[in-house]
């Protein structure tokens, strides 16, 4: 057996293979149509299908190339954006989508060790204002955009 010479792209390869097949298997309850008429189960299927070969792509590619080793686990980044968003799912509907995405870029950001508040708060509002047009004006999702507006 070939050794694995870039454990971050054969790792990452194991990643794409594994929400392919999830793809596929999640989609297989819904009828696939055709090419001129997709069913809902059309766009997974086709989806974890490319995500199968790009990963097994990947994890091939990473036998052949060298690549430095996997670097140690940080907890504190994980958590940090694990609870920003679900803090941010909590407080969404009463503080408003905007208020409740600043927050969730600016706490995410903190877990970098390279934070800057400026950036981050620049980041958030821009971030806001985008979600604000796609997701309540754009997708007409009844979220309140300030606190007390819905």
């Amino acid at each position: 057996m070939p050794a694995i010479r870039h454990p971050k792209d054969f790792l990452a390869g194991l990643i794409f293979v594994a929400f392919g097949i999830a793809a596929i298997v999640l989609g297989s309850g819904y009828p696939l149509g055709t090419a001129a008429r997709m069913g809902p189960g059309y766009f997974p299927r086709i989806l974890g299908i490319l995500l199968i070969v790009l990963g097994g792509a990947l994890a091939l590619r990473a036998l052949k190339i060298q690549g430095a080793p996997l670097p140690g686990w940080k907890w504190r980044p994980v958590i940090v954006v694990l609870v920003s968003v679900v803090i941010f799912g909590l407080i969404v509907t009463h503080v408003g989508l905007v208020l409740a995405t600043l927050g969730l870029i600016v706490a995410s950001s903190a877990a970098s060790s390279e934070f800057r508040a400026k950036e981050a708060l620049i980041s958030g509002i821009l971030l806001a204002g985008l979600v604000v047009g796609v997701f309540v004006i754009g997708l007409k999702i009844q979220l309140p955009i300030w606190p007390g507006s819905g």
